[in-house]
């Protein structure tokens, strides 16, 4: 019984999640790539930084792949009355239980796994594959054009690198490199009014600048230099309208560091604190989806109610809708982050309770 199910669920549950991938993929398209393919971004490195994105789709698209698979796969059980000749064979209802349930726990853990081991190193070469798509052409990020906002790069050195302009000949213009303590503490900043990166190299070459050093917040030193040379590593850039990593792509261990960190302080940071919870309301999202489908299935041979395939895409939409909602609140503090990240899983279980309280009295 157990494999006949997975039989029936498995193909929509691939099919779910390519579809599922697609869509996401197709946000970023208009998002991020087909403005970098207008203003003619390399095609090659456009490419690699759609194949970085596919992690993190896979993460965020197994839950809601599982749920339309499961709601597909049990509804046509119940349509054909296959859950009827279960019972009749002396097989309860109930049964459907183990195999979902199973799946769910292995679609959670799939999910969690590619979230934290995959999705952070890709992004992580997505922002150093974004920084090579603007040097190799600096229209992409409107370097130099009337009304253009500066590039801001950041290293492993935890230094940010803003640069006005970018010549034709690759040369860098008007650059500003601030070396920072925790809490966004400048320790020195270095001004240059020139600066070249040779492809694959990680010096910086500087000229015509000045480097500032600050204790306790307070210029200590004022060097200036006519050329200089500053180690650099791993250099990234972003298009998301930040200059480093948004924290749902943070390690567990980094990213529950930083909320430590912060609430010792008292500061509040919803998008962390949301972010964390995330971190595990995602993945569990799954087990949810597959016990709220197996009650499904339950009801509807109980009150024998066909669901059909607009039901079960409208209800795959609720989760994403209810899903996209309650994380923009809990990023922007208007509910508390335990709030924002498990309510979308809580509503399911608790519909699926209310779906076998029901089925239970007829």
């Amino acid at each position: 019984m157990g494999r006949y199910l997975l039989e029936e669920i498995l193909p929509f549950l691939f099919a779910g999640l390519a579809v599922t991938i697609l869509l996401l993929l197709l946000g970023a398209l208009q998002a991020i790539i087909a403005p970098l393919l207008a203003k003619g971004a390399n095609p090659l490195l456009v490419a690699k930084l759609v194949a970085l994105q596919l992690p993190y789709a896979v993460s965020q698209g197994l839950p809601i792949a599982l749920l339309f698979a499961t709601l597909l796969g049990l509804s046509r059980l119940a349509a054909d009355s296959e859950i009827k000749a279960m019972q009749a064979g002396g097989v309860s209802p109930a049964l459907l239980f183990g195999p979902v349930m199973a799946l769910g726990l292995a679609v959670t853990l799939l999910s969690f796994g590619v979230g934290e081991v995959l999705t952070p190193r890709a992004k992580v070469q997505a922002l150093s594959v974004q920084r090579e798509i603007v040097l190799d052409n600096p229209r992409v990020a409107g370097l130099g054009e009337a009304g253009g906002k500066a590039l801001v790069l950041r290293d492993a050195f935890g230094r940010a690198i803003s640069i006005a302009s970018i010549a034709q000949n690759g040369e860098l213009r008007g650059l500003s490199i601030a070396t920072l303590r925790s809490g966004d503490v400048a320790r020195e900043i270095i001004t240059a009014r020139r600066g070249r990166l040779e492809p694959g190299s990680n010096v910086l070459e500087l000229y015509d600048g000045q480097r500032i050093t600050y204790q306790n917040e307070r210029p200590s030193t004022v060097l200036s230099f006519q050329r200089g040379q500053l180690p650099v590593q791993d250099l990234q850039a972003s298009f998301e309208g930040g200059d480093e990593l948004r924290p749902i792509y943070l390690p567990l261990r980094d990213l529950y560091k930083r909320v430590q960190d912060y609430r010792s302080q008292h500061i509040n940071a919803p998008q962390e604190f949301t972010a964390l919870q995330r971190k595990f309301a995602e993945p569990v999202a799954a087990l949810c989806m597959a016990f709220f489908a197996a009650a499904l299935a339950i009801f509807s041979f109980r009150s024998s109610l066909n669901i059909g395939l607009v039901w079960v895409l409208l209800l795959t939409f609720l989760y994403y809708a209810t899903w996209s909602v309650f994380r923009v609140m809990g990023e922007n503090g208007a509910v508390s982050a335990v709030v924002a990240a498990w309510t979308p899983d809580l509503l399911y279980l608790l519909a699926g309770v209310a779906l076998l309280w029901t089925a239970a009295r007829r």
